[in-house]
């Protein structure tokens, strides 16, 4: 499952038991990703908290499409295929377009988004890129660029954090070998409620 000791559902106890019954899906399944935080639950508490309100919350202006989107293209950027396959199901499951979602996994490779993505979609895009592969080269005008295509600030921060978010995890998961379940990829928490972290 990875290169450091995780706690299954059925060995924990205490604070992380009662974590992993928020977030675990069918057959009381726990997604490795969230497992890997056995042994600091709370960090897992931490990581849940992050990824439902910069991801999946009501109040984000982007699609949860295009968010998953850009997970899933920055994870490919970052050579992590566990987040891309992950994400990739969620976001073949929010677009619920086949056509569409195959022209867009395919414009990951060719990385051409000229006839799948609005520019405005491609400029977040292009900031996603930079901000993953070389964070040290942006100025205050590659924002202004960004306004120009037609995004407003609090846009420009919900994809700063959703690439940051995937940053971070693509990290976590690389760096601890953590390894793709056998069963139940791509699920998610699903309701607009925040507190709600149950993964379906």
């Amino acid at each position: 499952m990875s290169w450091i000791k995780v706690i299954g559902y059925k060995e924990a106890t205490g604070k992380l038991k009662k974590l992993y019954d928020r977030i675990k899906g069918p057959n009381d399944s726990i997604d490795h990703v969230l497992s890997i935080h056995s042994l600091r639950p709370h960090t897992l508490q931490g990581h849940m908290m992050l990824y439902k309100n910069v991801l999946h919350h009501p109040d984000n202006s982007f699609d949860k499409w295009y968010l998953e989107f850009l997970g899933t293209y920055v994870s490919r950027l970052n050579s992590c295929d566990y987040c891309e396959k992950h994400h990739s199901v969620g976001l073949k499951n929010n677009l619920n377009d086949p056509a569409k979602y195959k022209e867009l996994k395919e414009a990951m490779i060719s990385e051409d988004f000229s006839q799948v993505l609005t520019s405005k979609e491609i400029a977040g895009v292009h900031y996603a890129v930079q901000l993953t592969n070389s964070h040290d080269t942006i100025v205050r005008n590659d924002l202004e660029v960004l306004r120009e295509m037609g995004l407003n600030d609090g846009e420009i921060l919900e994809i700063n954090q959703v690439v940051c978010y995937f940053n971070y995890v693509n990290r976590m998961v690389v760096g601890l070998g953590v390894q793709l379940e056998k069963d139940n990829i791509g699920l998610s928490p699903q309701s607009n409620d925040s507190n709600d972290w149950s993964h379906k």
